[in-house]
C-alpha cells in the first residue's frame, strides 16, 4: 500500500502504532515503518513517542479523550433563523438568554446580530440597522421617478394612482423618560 492509497485518521494511527507497542517495537522502529507505508501523512515522532507513553501507562484506549467545556458550534442557516424568531419575539431578549436558548457559546450571538441579521441594541431593544448612503440615495432616486411618473401624467389625480409598500413597520412614540423609552 502507497502513501497516496490511504490516510490514517488518529483513531486509526493509535490503533497501528498500538499493535506495533505489544509487539515491541521501539520508537524509531515504528516511525519508520509508518514513514514507509504512509509517506507524507506520517504522524510526526512526536506523536507517535506520545501515543506510546500512553499505553505505557496501561491507557490503550485509541479514541480522543472527552475535553471539558462547551463544544463550540458553526454559525448555520438553521441558527440564524431560529436566532432571528427569539429577537422578533422579544427585542428585548438578552445575548446570554438566546446563547442558551440555541445551546449555543456566547462568542457567535454578537457576531450574528451584527454581521448576520445587521442589528443593533437601541434603548434596551434589538433594531435593524440604518440605511446606508447607497441605500438612501437609491431609494430617494427611485421615489423621484415615481413622483415623476405619476405626478406629470396627472397632477390632480396623483394620490388614487399611487401605491407605496415597505418592508418594515414603523411604529411612532415619543417617550419622555428613559423608562418609558425602555418599555
Amino acid at each position: 500500500m502507497s502513501g497516496d492509497a490511504y490516510d490514517f485518521n488518529n483513531t486509526e494511527t493509535r490503533a497501528v502504532v498500538n499493535f506495533f507497542f505489544l509487539q515491541g517495537k521501539a520508537p524509531k522502529e515504528i516511525q519508520a515503518i509508518l514513514t514507509e507505508t504512509l509517506g507524507e501523512h506520517t504522524p510526526s515522532y512526536v506523536t507517535v513517542k506520545n501515543f506510546l507513553a500512553q499505553f505505557k501507562r496501561g491507557d490503550f484506549s485509541t479514541c480522543d479523550a472527552p475535553r471539558p467545556g462547551r463544544p463550540k458550534t458553526m454559525t448555520t442557516l438553521e441558527i440564524i433563523d431560529q436566532f432571528h424568531e427569539l429577537v422578533f419575539e422579544d427585542r428585548r431578549i438578552s445575548a446570554k438568554s438566546i446563547a442558551e436558548q440555541l445551546s449555543i457559546s456566547r462568542e457567535p450571538v454578537g457576531s450574528i446580530i451584527h454581521e448576520d441579521l445587521d442589528m443593533s441594541k437601541l434603548s434596551a431593544k434589538w433594531v435593524p440597522k440604518c440605511l446606508n448612503a447607497d441605500q438612501k440615495r437609491q431609494r430617494c432616486q427611485s421615489s423621484g421617478q415615481i413622483l415623476d411618473f405619476f405626478f406629470l401624467r396627472d397632477p390632480n389625480d396623483f394620490l388614487s394612482r399611487l401605491v407605496a409598500m415597505d418592508e418594515t413597520c414603523l411604529y411612532h412614540s415619543d417617550p419622555e423618560t428613559k423608562q418609558q423609552s425602555m418599555e
